[in-house]
This record gives structure tokens, sequence and C-alpha cells, in this order.
């Protein structure tokens, strides 16, 4: 059991811990193994310990399945690499996003059995969902590990992220599937309220092809 001099009450799903060491973050990672049902994300001795709910975890898998949806129609390899855990040791920083994704990257990574941000590039979009204020710079994080694109989802309220100069900026249509705009994925989440994710699915599936087709035309 580890003490800390500082720790701030637990939000709902979330635990922040500050003054942890880079060592004692690693051996945490390490002594909770790669199935469990929390993740971690670290930033210079700020640690936070997030345990996801069904609120928070609906949307990241109904974002994670647009994501292969678009991949299978537009007939783009991609590599889902989930909650893998990011590291960068030189700048103490960590991360287990919600969804992670290697699209342009895809090839550089397949067949790897692990990532290793010193000399593997980052993914190529993060899945992130917030259903309580973080009080950790999750995209600080990203941004300083090089990830192009964010879509985050803030109590409900979707947008995409792009990296430019080292920060990140909305922008209205995804960096790696540029036929899909924001609009439509807040109107998929919107919709997934009051409709099965089966029915949900095939009709998104369906604007797909839609958009497929009227580029070709």
């Amino acid at each position: 059991m580890i003490t800390t001099p500082q720790t701030k009450a637990p939000t709902e799903g979330r635990i922040l811990r500050q003054n942890i060491s880079w060592d004692t973050y690693e051996r945490l990672l390490n002594e909770m193994g790669k199935h469990r049902n929390t993740r971690f994300n670290y930033d210079r001795g700020v640690l936070e310990i997030i345990t996801p709910l069904l609120e928070h975890e609906q949307p990241n898998r109904l974002l994670a399945e647009v994501v292969r949806v678009l991949a299978e129609e537009l007939n783009v390899e991609i590599l889902s690499a989930g909650s893998t855990t990011l590291n960068r040791p030189d700048l103490e920083k960590g991360s287990e996003p919600d969804s992670s994704f290697y699209i342009k990257n895809e090839s550089l990574i397949r067949g790897k059995r692990t990532i290793d941000l010193k000399t593997d590039p980052p993914p190529d979009l993060v899945i992130e969902i917030d259903v309580t204020s973080s009080s950790i710079d999750r995209e600080g994080i990203y941004a300083a590990m090089g990830v192009p694109e964010i879509w985050r989802c803030d109590r409900g309220e979707v947008k995409f992220l792009q990296l430019r100069s080292g920060n990140y900026i909305e922008i209205e249509h995804s960096l790696a599937f540029p036929v899909l705009p924001v609009t439509e994925v807040a109107k998929f989440l919107e919709q997934s309220q009051t409709v099965g994710e089966t029915t949900l699915l095939r009709a998104f599936r369906t604007w797909v092809r839609a958009q497929i087709k009227a580029e070709a035309q």
C-alpha cells in the first residue's frame, strides 16, 4: 500500500494522487497487471487512476465501432491498440487511452507485441471519454507524445482535435477519416440514447456508403 503526502478526494470513478515517482508508477502498473478494470495516467509526479463506469464505456465502445466501420467501408487497414499503456519515461508522462488506433502507421506496428515510443510512433487516433472533470492534462500528455488526433467526448459533447505546433485545435472533419464530420458523430451518439446499437451501426454504415458514393460521382 502506498501512502502519499497529498491526496485529493476521489470523484466518481477517479482518484488523483500527487508526489508519485516514475518508479512507483511503473511498479503499480506491473503489480496491477494487464487484466484490470482501471486506467492510469501519469504526468510528472501526478497519478490519475480511473475506474470506467457504464456511462463512460458505452460511448467509448460506440466510437471505437465507428472507427471500425469507417475502416472497413473505406478499405483502410487499422490496428486497434485499445487501452495500451503509452509511456515516455524521458518526459515522465504516461497514459492509457480509452481506445487508440494505428491507421497511417498501421504497417509499422503490425505484428509487434509491445510498443516502445522511443522508436515506435504513437497511435494515429486516440479516443477519450470524460464523464467527470479530470485533474490531469491528458491532452498535454498526448501532445508531448505526438498523437496526431483525439476524439474527445466530454459529458456528451464531441470534439475532434488535431495536433498542430504542439497544441490541439478543434477541427470539423476527422484527420484520419476526412469523410467524417464531427456533427455526424455527435448525432450518432445522441441517437444511441434511443436506438439499439445494431440498428445504429447499420444506419451509420449506410451513411458512410452514401458519402463514398457521392464522392465517387
